[in-house]
């Protein structure tokens, strides 16, 4: 009996019919009958698809398998509260104020003592609620309010260091950088994939739901390795601390401080972190500030970021960038070198509050910077100096101190505004452990500015008077019938780098600035007398003085020592019997050399205007004098290196400009008005009177000059812009020639900045290179993309010869020197007709890898390391043509 298969095939073979053709081959079935498909065929090859499928799922698992043992051996951070019995909190440093939603965070690097030592973050909900002190201390129980992070690895637990702790807010998450950079510990990285050995973590964190209202850092990754190899020569790398800033399109950028050998010495150096969230990557800005400047703060500022350093030679430097810091100039034209530390003591500096704000409850909406510094002082000679920080208003133009914050000796602090129908302005600082060498106490001070705050709304409202009152001045001549100042005249314009004024706000020896800057001095009481709009100076010392560098430790004039304008009213009531009358100038200190006048204009015996310039009398102008009539007055400082007056808008001198000499050691000491303080016995009949003084940080046109001329001849000046080669503003509004253009690593140790026309630039690698601002070479293009996408409007240079053409409606335009440095001592920018060097992307931008859990879990295109399958169209066709293969069976 024929078993079931057997069964079945002898039937299969029996109704088979036999057909042999032509060719004598056998074929089966009938020519009427479908074709049936070769079987052996079709089973070889669902065969052949069965074992290269088989093929890739073992290959698969395996790497798989193998990418879960690479991720099994690289480390893991868990963020643990300190539960240590013999733990405790040190000290606390670096303030940080954040804000998520409307609740306001304080944050700060934690010292902790026992267990070996080591650093945490702690921090803390701000209650802020009224009827409260507005000064508390904070952090107090800071053991229960720090968290540390440890690393796990498959062998041993060991805490990370997290210090330095600089926080940006993305809409509901925290990102915070901390950490130290060591070039020589990234050296051990096999490839740039290995984050964690750069030393630097961005943690990510959230605020707690409900109740639970503190800060939980969840998510951990770091900086790439290959990060530090942008600078090969740095040994180092640290956050800045405080605040960073959230840019456009998702792009944060942090504040860092680097160090880098210099002469068998490390010297510190500031520059900026750009992390991407949208394309995970991270650039090291190729821009840096000079040599000895650190903890750094920067802010958002009409498009560029700003950036203000504490240096080592005391002064606080400020730089300004349009192109994310691939290029960084100082402002010295504004902010730079106004703050210092202890007057005449080169003493590091802490970190400032330095936040950008549009204040609520203001009818002039104009954006703001509020700053905190402390201001040192002593009550008497066995007193030691105490840091009292102040809070300070700029509007990059004017800066007025507000007042002290508190009364304790305080170092590093930090700012945030709250807009809103509830509008606060808090600050957070370190107050100094009282004889104990200035330590960090264990807590720290908040301070809610509601006096302040105040204090900043009025001032805010006097400036928008003062301007209104101002261009008024314009409009006197304009209703004379002079509407060819027209144009020059509106607010905007004749306000535009306007810094000071003093009017008729005389009372004793003070004359008040009416923008509440810095007032003046008159030297000699009794020789002084109110009048419409200004004083009348007469006798023995007679005059008063607008002090520059006399002021001490903060500087608000210091543009002074680059450029300037000073123009004011004056009249004369008789010629002097002998010798000049000052009526107004500028001294400097120079050395040993102390007082000596760097630009005077006087009137003599003769009825001729004299201009002294270095000391020496060497320019003139006739003038036909009559008692009383008031004459527009003018000095012009441009590029701390050529000097002129204008008398009614006549150049004295004719078309030469003085010729000063400029030194490292010299600087401006303070203006004279109305006498020089010196020159007793020539006006000790002769009274000068003299009213609206306007000071200016730039060098006016012609027609701005006169603009402000109440006497306005309407004849053409004796010399044309052109000649003058008055440099006026860049396109940004900022006085041109009043920046310096930076990367120039000469360091810091010299104090005041030489005010030559030419400025040094040095590269990254250290070359120095040679920016001639008053040539009439053009600079173009500083900036390469980097980043392989479409380039911005910040890449954007613009290039003119120096000493362009007048225009009527605003001073003439020139171009802004800005050099972007490259690796190897190399610009990239050139000027016309010369190659330019070309920036490879590995110089500028470092991609991250893959980050741990939820930063982004983006692959590095190019890690051949990763052991992870990519996909790709082919496998699911593969996996498509197997299984039509087993259903064919």
């Amino acid at each position: 009996m024929l078993s079931r298969v057997a069964a079945v095939k002898a039937l299969r073979t029996h109704n088979r019919r036999r057909v042999t053709g032509s060719s004598g081959r056998r074929r089966e079935g009938r020519e009427s009958e479908p074709q049936r498909p070769n079987m052996s065929r079709r089973v070889c090859t669902s065969a052949l698809l069965l074992i290269l499928l088989v093929m890739m799922v073992c290959c698969g698992t395996g790497g798989a398998a193998k990418a879960e043992d690479d991720r099994s051996s690289e480390p893991q951070f868990e963020w643990k509260g300190i539960t240590d019995g013999v733990v405790t909190v040190d000290s606390l440093g670096v303030p940080g104020l954040l804000k998520v939603g409307s609740d306001v965070f304080a944050v700060a690097e934690a010292h902790c003592k026992g267990g070996n030592g080591f650093t945490g973050i702690a921090s803390q909900l701000l209650s802020m609620d009224k009827g409260k002190e507005p000064k508390e201390e904070v952090l107090k129980n800071a053991k229960e309010k720090t968290q540390f992070l440890e690393e796990v690895t498959s062998t041993e637990k060991k805490r990370v260091d997290v210090s330095r702790p600089t926080t940006v807010v993305k809409e509901n998450d925290i990102y915070m950088l901390v950490g130290k950079h060591s070039h020589d510990a990234a050296g051990s990285c096999k490839a740039g994939t290995e984050n964690i050995k750069s030393g630097i973590l961005l943690v990510k964190g959230k605020v707690g739901e409900g109740d639970n209202n503190q800060i939980h850092w969840r998510e951990t990754d770091g900086l790439p390795c290959t990060l530090g190899d942008q600078h090969e020569s740095w040994t180092g790398l640290i956050g800045g601390g405080g605040s960073g800033v959230k840019l456009n399109e998702g792009t944060l950028a942090f504040p860092v401080e680097a160090t880098k050998k210099r002469e068998d010495k490390d010297v510190k150096t500031a520059l900026l972190i750009i992390y991407s969230s949208v394309a995970t990557n991270w650039t090291l800005s190729k821009g840096m500030s000079a040599d000895g400047c650190g903890d750094p703060s920067v802010v958002e500022w009409k498009g560029k970021l700003m950036m203000m350093t504490a240096c080592d030679d005391g002064r606080r430097r400020v730089y300004e960038s349009g192109d994310k810091g691939d290029s960084w100039t100082e402002a010295l034209g504004t902010l730079s070198r106004v703050w210092g530390n202890k007057h005449e003591e080169n003493e590091k500096g802490a970190r400032s509050g330095f936040i950008i704000s549009t204040i609520d409850g203001v009818n002039d909406k104009r954006n703001v910077m509020l700053v905190t510094l402390p201001v040192y002082s002593k009550k008497d000679e066995n007193e030691k100096e105490k840091g009292v920080l102040h809070l300070w208003l700029t509007d990059n133009t004017h800066i007025v101190d507000i007042g002290p914050v508190s009364d304790d000796d305080a170092a590093a602090s930090s700012l945030l505004y709250k807009s809103g129908d509830n509008n606060e302005l808090i600050a957070l600082y370190e107050k100094k452990k009282k004889g104990d060498e200035g330590k960090p106490s264990p807590g720290m001070v908040s301070v809610l500015l509601t006096a302040q705050l105040k204090r900043v709304k009025e001032v805010l409202t006097t400036w928008k008077e003062v301007d209104d009152l101002v261009s008024k001045l314009c409009l006197t001549s304009r209703a004379k019938g002079d509407y060819s100042t027209a144009t020059a005249c509106t607010t905007d314009k004749i306000t535009h780098g306007l810094v000071g004024f003093l009017s008729g706000n005389f009372s004793g020896t003070t004359w008040k600035d009416e923008y509440l800057g810095v007032n003046a001095t008159v030297n000699n009481e009794d020789g002084a007398a109110t009048t419409d709009n200004g004083v009348t100076f007469k006798g023995r010392g007679a005059g008063a003085e607008w002090p520059v560098g006399k002021q001490g430790q903060n500087q608000l004039y210091h543009f002074a020592n680059y450029n300037f304008t000073l123009v004011a009213t004056v009249s004369i009531d008789k010629v002097p019997e002998s010798g000049s009358v000052p009526v107004m100038g500028v001294k400097v200190n120079d050395g040993d050399k102390k007082n000596a006048v760097l630009l005077g204009l006087s009137y003599n015996k003769e009825k001729k205007w004299m201009l002294m310039c270095d000391g020496s009398e060497n320019k003139e102008l006739s003038s036909s004098w009559q008692p009383g009539k008031k004459r527009q007055v003018t000095i012009v400082l441009q590029n701390g290196s050529q000097g002129s007056a204008y008398v009614d808008g006549q150049r004295v001198g004719g078309d030469e400009q003085c010729k000063l000499e400029t030194t490292d050691s010299k600087v401006i000491s303070h203006f004279y008005i109305g006498g020089d303080g010196d020159s007793a016995e020539v006006q000790e009949d002769v009274s000068v009177t003299v009213t609206n003084v306007l000071l200016y940080n730039r060098p006016l046109s012609s027609a701005e000059i006169g603009a402000l001329n109440p006497n306005k001849v309407l004849i053409p000046p004796l010399v044309s812009d052109n000649a003058q080669g008055t440099l006026s503003q860049s396109p940004d509004e900022q006085p041109l020639s009043d920046l310096k253009s930076m990367n120039e690593n000469k360091g810091v140790g010299g104090g005041s900045a030489s005010t030559s026309a030419a400025s040094t630039v040095t590269t990254s690698s250290g070359k120095e290179q040679s920016a001639n601002q008053l040539s009439s070479g053009i600079f173009s293009g500083g900036k390469k993309n980097v980043d392989g996408g479409s380039p911005s409007n910040d890449d954007q240079t613009v290039g003119a010869e120096a000493g362009g053409a007048v225009q009527e409606d605003g001073p003439p335009q020139t171009p802004e020197v800005s050099v972007s440095s490259g690796e190897d001592g190399e610009t990239a920018g050139r000027t016309d007709g010369q190659k330019r060097e070309e920036i490879h992307p590995h110089n500028g931008e470092v991609n991250a890898t893959t980050l741990n859990t939820s930063l982004g879990n983006l692959s590095q295109g190019n890690n051949s390391d990763s052991g992870t399958v990519r996909g790709s169209g082919l496998l699911p066709l593969l996996l498509l043509l197997g299984l039509r293969g087993f259903a064919a069976l």
